[in-house]
């Protein structure tokens, strides 16, 4: 399973548009191979969000990113961008990898 956290700055004056945005695209994105997808925001940036979302796969990740519903989410949500977006996909570290240092 991929773990991905996108980091997204959006403009003071959008911010309530972007809240709306994910709650409108928030089933599409679920309608891929991804079995979770949350929004957060910064305590103490309002204007700070990250989207956090697990994936089946690598694959699957890929599969919605090369979309036309990512590519229709991704203008839209890119219209409202202060910075540019960070992301990371990551993969939990087990016990078994852990080993001795736990």
């Amino acid at each position: 399973m991929i773990k991905r956290v996108v980091k997204l700055t959006i403009k003071k004056s959008e911010i309530d548009t972007f809240k709306a945005l994910f709650l409108e695209i928030k089933s599409i994105i679920l309608s891929f191979d991804c079995s979770y997808v949350e929004c957060l925001q910064s305590q103490h940036n309002p204007c700070i969000f990250f989207t956090y979302s697990h994936w089946k796969s690598e694959e699957a990740l890929d599969e919605y990113r090369h979309s036309d519903q990512f590519a229709s989410i991704w203008k839209s949500t890119k219209a409202l961008f202060e910075a540019k977006a960070e992301a990371w996909s990551t993969q939990e570290v087990t016990k078994d990898q852990l080993g001795k240092h736990i």
